[in-house]
């Protein structure tokens, strides 16, 4: 892929928002962002994660409680740390703050939960061409400065669900999401939805791995343009 940004932008979804709020921005330290429509009721509440972005999503309707996803921590490098610090945001989301470097991350992490550990090497190397953190034993994969930390998980998906609290899915931002899209499905990645624009805002699809779970290819206009 040829990314826009060198860094991933995580999202979930909340009934719980205030809480959510306080705990991100007073307990983690993130600065709030902006809110940004999102139709239907949707508000996407975006906040800076060490140059990525944290997208807490809310909704008029309450989102269903529906299985969870293989995206079970976040991970988040700091400095003047002896050792992992890991806490619960109000929904039950593992957040750990990690002493820069551990695991390969210098920035942030994601840790995903698989059924089958060889096929998601095969389709982060393969579909989306992405190379491994070389000290991790070829289970983590660099996606610019993110790392994207594969485990088997007895309990992982089988057809992770985007409707639903908790983290839902991951945002990489390209310049082409139309030619990325349509070439991590002829590289065996899943389908998910093909593009379409949001506004003056983005063109973004979605594709899927191995266990269903969700990958937004996104092309924000803010950061490589409008297409004329």
């Amino acid at each position: 892929m040829n990314l826009a940004k060198p860094r991933i932008d995580i999202g979930l979804f909340t009934n719980n928002l205030e809480p959510m709020l306080a705990f991100y921005q007073n307990e983690v330290g993130l600065p709030f962002d902006h809110a940004l429509p999102l139709g239907k009721g949707q508000m996407q509440h975006r906040h800076d994660l060490a140059g990525s972005v944290l997208k807490i999503n809310a909704s008029r309707t309450p989102f269903e409680e529906t299985p969870a996803t293989g995206y079970r921590e976040i991970l988040i490098a700091r400095d003047g740390l002896l050792g992992p610090k890991s806490m619960q945001d109000p929904d039950g989301n593992k957040v750990t703050l990690v002493p820069r470097g551990l695991f390969g991350i210098e920035q942030i992490g994601i840790r995903l939960k698989v059924r089958d550990v060889n096929a998601h090497r095969r389709f982060y190397a393969l579909s989306l061409g992405l190379p491994d953190v070389p000290e991790e034993g070829g289970d983590s994969f660099y996606c610019g400065e993110s790392v994207i930390m594969v485990e088997h998980g007895g309990d992982a998906p089988d057809d992770a669900s985007l409707n639903g609290t908790g983290l839902r899915y991951i945002t990489v931002q390209v310049f082409d999401s139309d030619m990325e899209y349509e070439g991590i499905l002829k590289r065996g990645g899943g389908e998910g939805y093909p593009p379409r624009t949001l506004g003056e805002v983005a063109r973004f699809g979605f594709v899927r791995d191995p266990d269903g779970n969700w990958i937004e290819i996104s092309q924000r206009f803010s950061l490589v343009g409008k297409p004329k």
